[in-house]
This record gives structure tokens, C-alpha cells and sequence, in this order.
């Protein structure tokens, strides 16, 4: 326990100097902080679940958890190259937006092989069916929300429909187990956060006006405990 308190610890004092080198420049020095922070996310879940694993056996959750935390390592340097190489913004962006893809399907698959009921499949495949409305709306509504994805916009939908699979399915399992699975209430917790992060960096992306230090901000406070809370969610297993 200690030592995930320290991880996490060290994941704010480096995601705070970050962030001060983000608002002052896009930089290498701000890609590599961010990379530090994202493994310290890394590590902890690695910590998490190797001390949840103490006196019993290693739960399944955490061999999906930890590769969908490694692919939001690489997401989060992809994203902040774009800024460094902005001729090459187009791959970077593409290689974020799977990077994170590629994640929240892990997240789902190891909700659903560790959570999931035999005998009551509505809520799995309700949330899944709602995350699918869900995805494809948030692209639909481009323009109610002044944004303009452009040539984006299928990978917009379709990242859509991962992330809100992510953020309902552990909401619908976590209240399948009456809230009382602490893992599934941290993770629910973390993809709320998920969510918001995303939408506000919809914004940042595609819209115009929203890369105020404020949006930044709220983007990464949101992005980051996330991650901190999806990974730290592996030590109560």
C-alpha cells in the first residue's frame, strides 16, 4: 500500500511539472515528463495488483488492465508529438486515437471476463448497445457543438463507441455488484474522469477557441486521475 501511495505521489509531482512546461511551450522536454508520468500510471498498476495478489492468486483483470495502461502510454506520446512535428499531425493523431482504442477494448474484455454474469447478459450487452448509440451521436453532433472533425470523423465515431463501452460497462457491472466491488467503483470512477478528459480535448482538437490554458488543464486534472484511479483500482481485486 505504501508503495502505491509513493507512485502515486511521484505521479502528481511530475504530472504538475509538466503541466508547467506544457502552458510555457510544446517541447521534448514536456513529451518526455508526459512519458514519465505515464509510466509512473503504468507502474503503479503493476504495484497494485502484484500486492492485491499477496496471500492469494493473481486476479485476470490485471493482464488487461496493464497492456490497455502501456497503450495509453504510447497514445499520450503520440498526442504530444503532433505538437512537436506538426507536419506529421495527421499519423500522430491516427496512432493516439488507435493506441487508445486498443485500450479501452482491453479494459472492456477484462471487465467482462472478471465481472461479467452468465446468467445475466443484459448487463453487458445493454451498456455495449447504448455505448454504440452513444458514439456515433457524439460524431452526428458535430455541429450542435461547433466542432468540425473533417476527415476524422469515422475514427471520431468509432473511438466514440470504445470509450463509452468502457465508462458504461464498468458502470453497469459495478451496479450489477451493488457497489460494493471497490475495483469496479475506482475503475467507474476513473472512466467518468475517461470521458470528461475526452470531451474536452474534442474540443481542443476540433473546435475552434479551446486551447485556452484553462481547457489544458481541465483536460490533463481530468485525463490523468483516470488513469491513476483505473490503475489503482487493481488493488483491491
Amino acid at each position: 500500500m505504501l508503495t502505491c501511495v509513493m507512485l502515486l505521489g511521484c505521479g502528481a509531482a511530475i504530472l504538475t511539472l509538466y503541466l508547467a512546461e506544457k502552458l510555457r511551450r510544446y517541447s521534448v522536454k514536456a513529451v518526455l515528463l508526459k512519458g514519465l508520468c505515464s509510466a509512473l500510471f503504468v507502474s503503479l498498476a503493476v504495484c497494485a495488483w502484484y500486492q492485491s495478489a499477496i496471500g492469494g492468486p493473481l486476479r485476470l483483470l490485471g493482464l488487461f488492465v496493464i497492456p490497455g495502461l502501456l497503450f495509453g502510454l504510447l497514445g499520450d506520446i503520440w498526442l504530444d508529438l503532433k505538437y512537436i512535428f506538426p507536419e506529421k499531425d495527421e499519423p500522430f493523431t491516427y496512432a493516439g486515437f488507435a493506441s487508445f482504442g486498443v485500450g479501452h477494448v482491453l479494459y472492456c474484455m477484462g471487465l467482462c471476463l472478471q465481472y461479467a454474469p452468465g446468467d445475466r447478459p443484459a448487463f453487458v450487452w445493454l451498456p455495449l448497445l447504448l455505448a454504440v448509440m452513444a458514439g456515433l451521436g457524439t460524431a452526428a453532433l458535430e455541429k450542435p457543438m461547433k466542432l468540425r472533425y473533417g476527415k476524422f470523423k469515422p475514427v471520431v465515431a468509432a473511438y466514440g463507441v470504445l470509450l463509452f463501452s468502457t465508462l458504461l460497462l464498468s458502470g453497469s457491472l459495478a451496479l450489477l455488484h451493488g457497489w460494493r466491488e471497490s475495483t469496479l467503483n475506482l475503475f467507474f470512477s476513473g472512466a467518468v474522469l475517461f470521458a470528461i478528459s475526452d470531451l474536452i480535448l474534442s474540443g481542443t482538437y476540433f473546435g475552434k477557441g479551446k486551447e485556452r490554458p484553462v481547457d489544458l488543464l481541465l483536460n490533463y486534472l481530468s485525463y490523468y486521475p483516470a488513469q491513476f484511479l483505473i490503475a489503482f483500482s487493481l488493488l483491491y481485486l
